[in-house]
């Protein structure tokens, strides 16, 4: 996404994850990188736009995280500026539970992803919570394979749920789905853009 972006503006991305900021510093050499989780960052700088995509909200396992983070891009959005994210939604997290697991190969390793309910609940009417199962099959040694396994938590939350959560700061501009249709909890992802609310 920086590195997108990068040729025509300045940029700062936020990461909890130092070796996905090493990766990032070498790819967009001039962008500011901050280590910090997405929740808690305070940046000293205002900014046009703040970008959150690839279901990175779906991450935050409490909705009193997704309201902290939309905090926290409230208080970095400039006046007039954009808030764009997306999320995978209720439904979709839902099918994926009865759906067979993804396969993929890529050079000589494979990779199997599947998706469940997860054992704990959500809190209470808030959303779904799903886990998603990574396993990589990294070819070590002729028909040899080394595992690598991790379980990542995705929380589902209803739109409605998400629309509140953001009503106090901010204006709603769209939300849409996949193919520019009016976003559902039962679209394959919802994008949205928001402005923040003049005072």
């Amino acid at each position: 996404m920086l590195a997108g972006l990068a040729p025509a503006f300045e940029v700062t991305g936020v990461d909890r994850s130092p070796e996905m900021l090493a990766i990032a510093a070498r790819t967009v050499p001039g962008a500011r990188l901050i280590l910090a989780d997405m929740t808690e960052f305070s940046l000293g700088a205002r900014f046009d736009v703040v970008i959150c995509v690839f279901d990175t909200l779906n991450h935050l396992p409490r909705l009193a995280d997704w309201r902290a983070m939309f905090g926290r891009v409230h208080e970095h959005l400039a006046p007039g500026g954009l808030f764009a994210f997306d999320v995978n939604t209720t439904g979709r997290l839902r099918r994926l539970w009865h759906g067979a697991a993804f396969a993929m190969n890529f050079g000589e390793h494979s990779m199997m992803m599947d998706v469940r309910p997860a054992a704990e609940r959500a809190e209470e009417g808030i959303g779904e919570l799903s886990i998603w199962t990574v396993r990589i099959f990294e070819r070590a040694d002729g028909d040899m394979y080394r595992l690598h396994e991790e379980r990542i938590p995705e929380l589902g939350v209803p739109l409605a749920t998400i629309r509140e959560a953001l009503e106090p700061h901010f204006d709603l501009l769209d939300a849409a789905g996949l193919d520019g249709e009016p976003a559902t909890d039962e679209s394959d992802r919802a994008f949205f853009a928001y402005r923040p609310r003049s005072a």
